[in-house]
């Protein structure tokens, strides 16, 4: 049984990561006393197996000493979880949050944060050679977040009448009546919620926010969602807040209910006047996505402000914007630093999202030119940019590939310099087969995965160099990072 293997001499949180990490399956082979020696890719650490193989590890920092049970055997490597540890290391400190373990985010709580951003731009150096085998230059020393807890300016939380008991609750053998929960998803388990008390990524009143919310729904028997029934009233807790102290709500409700839903929105309008953007949506399709659901305004402006050198970001419930609100500004500068405008340059920003960065390096180019494959996101950045009296901007919807082509190079000018910021998946060949046939002066690429940002730059090798490579880290606590790569055509 999973139990019998349980360690009391270890400390709460590695206990909690532990049988996070178990699950329920039942493994034969345990390696004693390895050293865990590294970091790897997805946050998990490094040991050798006596047989030579790797050991991937979930719950452990380099520097421990311990007993590997494994999870998982392929043929080059093992997948595991420590059960005891004979020694812990120096690099380990104590994680602030009590649902560390259990939650599924930030992994890498139990890490000094120094030691966080050494293995994120080890990672970084490590996927640009080993996987791009290129040339690099001497990559700057990462940049590190200012704010290493309370600071991302978006939370999703679920709820659920059926919660996740944690650890200690099951040891206690008592029988629990309040089964609600408000809170994240277990890792893996799309049905499964861990109830949050207090989450240490989004500043107040966010958590103050996401209790009452609970509270109340409780003490009036509002009914929380039930995933695999399709049941219940109350199903996602949105909240987003900006720089510049606004802050907005949004509750989905799967069906209506007029009164209920009425009595929840007067109350939290009444308890949180600071709110500046109180909404709601109706959702009873199989999942809680809301893009292409109808947001409805409950109090309040329909959106917040984000702000960044004088420049104004409206943000609805459905914008994507950057979710560390500081160090997207130092990414920004970043980019525009690299891309060496002078005022004479036709810049096209390729995956612009809501134009953000287009907007931002606006002032010291020619023209810039956003192209974006949703079209919600372009018409929020045409406004954008409207509203910031930016006049030297265009902006584009549709598939990248589609989109960029000869054709549209020929209509709209031949780019001096490409920034280019793709999903995790890295650009479409197509896409870098283009900017190939053009070849611009100077690419600046912006990646939040750096395996494929270093595939993408292989291709580009031939006819560009690597001139500048700066990571940045956006999610502290967590093994993410951004990486900005700066090429020069040979």
């Amino acid at each position: 049984m999973l139990f019998e293997i349980y360690n009391p001499s270890i400390n709460k949180s590695l206990q909690l990561s532990y049988f996070c990490a178990m699950g329920r399956k039942k493994q034969n082979i345990i390696f004693e006393k390895l050293e865990i020696t590294d970091a790897g890719a997805k946050g998990k650490s490094i040991a050798k197996a006596p047989d030579g193989k790797v050991v991937f590890i979930n719950n452990a920092v380099p520097g421990d000493i311990a007993d590997i049970q494994t999870t998982k055997k392929k043929r080059s490597f093992y997948e595991g979880t420590a059960i005891e540890f004979h020694k812990l290391s120096e690099k380990r400190v104590e994680p602030v949050c009590q649902h560390f373990g259990t939650c599924g985010g930030c992994k890498w709580q139990f890490m000094g944060y120094e030691h966080q951003l050494f293995y994120k731009q080890q990672e970084i150096e490590n996927n640009l050679i080993r996987l791009g085998k290129i040339e690099l230059p001497e990559v700057t020393p990462i940049l590190g977040s200012k704010d290493i807890y309370f600071y991302r300016n978006k939370m999703e939380f679920s709820f659920s009448d059926s919660r996740w008991l944690t650890l200690d609750e099951i040891n206690s053998g008592e029988e629990f009546e309040d089964k609600n929960a408000l809170g994240f998803h277990i890792p893996g388990m799309w049905d499964k919620i861990l109830d949050i008390k207090k989450c240490h990524l989004q500043a107040d009143p966010s958590n103050d926010i996401r209790n009452f919310v609970k509270e109340f729904a409780n003490k009036n028997e509002l009914a929380f969602f039930n995933t695999r029934e399709q049941t219940g009233l109350l199903r996602t807790l949105m909240i987003r807040t900006s720089s510049n102290g606004e802050i907005m709500v949004v509750v989905q409700f799967f069906k209506e209910e007029k009164a209920k839903r009425k009595l929840l929105m007067d109350h939290l309008a009444k308890k949180f006047p600071e709110i500046t953007s109180l909404q709601y949506v109706i959702n009873s399709k199989g999942n809680d996505t809301i893009y292409d659901q109808e947001v409805i305004c409950y109090k309040g402006r329909d959106h917040i402000f984000e702000e960044m050198e004088g420049l104004k970001f409206k943000i609805n419930a459905k914008s994507f914007y950057q979710t560390n609100s500081e160090q997207a500004y130092q990414l920004y500068k970043i980019t525009r630093d690299f891309a060496q405008l002078t005022g004479n340059e036709l810049v096209y920003d390729l995956y612009t999202g809501t134009g953000t960065i287009a907007q931002f390096v606006a002032k010291h180019a020619k023209k810039v030119i956003g192209i974006e494959a949703v079209p919600v996101a372009i018409e929020d950045a045409r406004e954008n940019a409207k509203r910031n009296n930016i006049e030297n901007t265009e902006f584009y919807a549709g598939d990248m590939k589609k989109v960029f082509t000869a054709g549209f190079i020929k209509k709209h000018g031949h780019p001096d310099v490409i920034i280019t910021d793709p999903p995790r998946d890295g650009m479409h060949k197509d896409v870098i087969a283009q900017i190939i046939g053009i070849l611009p002066q100077r690419i600046v690429y912006v990646s939040c995965n750096s395996a494929t940002q270093a595939r993408d730059l292989a291709l580009l090798d031939e006819h560009y160099k690597v001139t500048r490579v700066q990571p940045v880290d956006m999610f502290p606590q967590t093994f993410h990072v951004e990486n900005v790569v700066c090429l020069e055509k040979r």
